[in-house]
């Protein structure tokens, strides 16, 4: 008496799909490195993980502009943060408010140095 046994997978169609598999699999990585590796910038060098960037092409007048701004805004900050404290926290506010009106200074006094277009 003969024993039934399964007729074992024709080669054509496990050719083709291994064929489609391959294929899907290439695509699925490929979607996964476009969304999950992106290309850093090669001009700056930066890396993906960079958050923030200056152009590269931006003058120093601006710059120095842009970090006056931010200082100000920084000094204003911690001034108001100071006198509502008490103690030695008031005391390292104000640390860093004089640090900060330090760094003031030397840009002001980069404003003076360079050569306004």
């Amino acid at each position: 008496m003969p024993k039934n046994t399964p007729n074992p997978p024709d080669d054509h169609i496990s050719r083709s799909q291994s064929a489609n598999a391959k294929k899907l699999d290439d695509a699925a990585t490929r979607a996964l490195d476009y969304y999950l590796k992106p290309k850093a910038d090669k001009e700056t060098g930066d890396t993906p993980d960079t958050l923030f960037i200056i152009a590269p092409n931006i003058d120093a007048e601006c710059l120095l502009a842009n970090l006056s701004e931010t200082l100000a805004s920084a000094n204003a900050m911690v001034s108001d943060l100071a006198f509502d404290l008490k103690g030695s926290r008031r005391n390292i506010a104000l640390g860093v408010q004089q640090m900060i009106e330090l760094s003031q200074l030397l840009a002001n006094r980069a404003w003076d140095v360079v050569e306004v277009r």
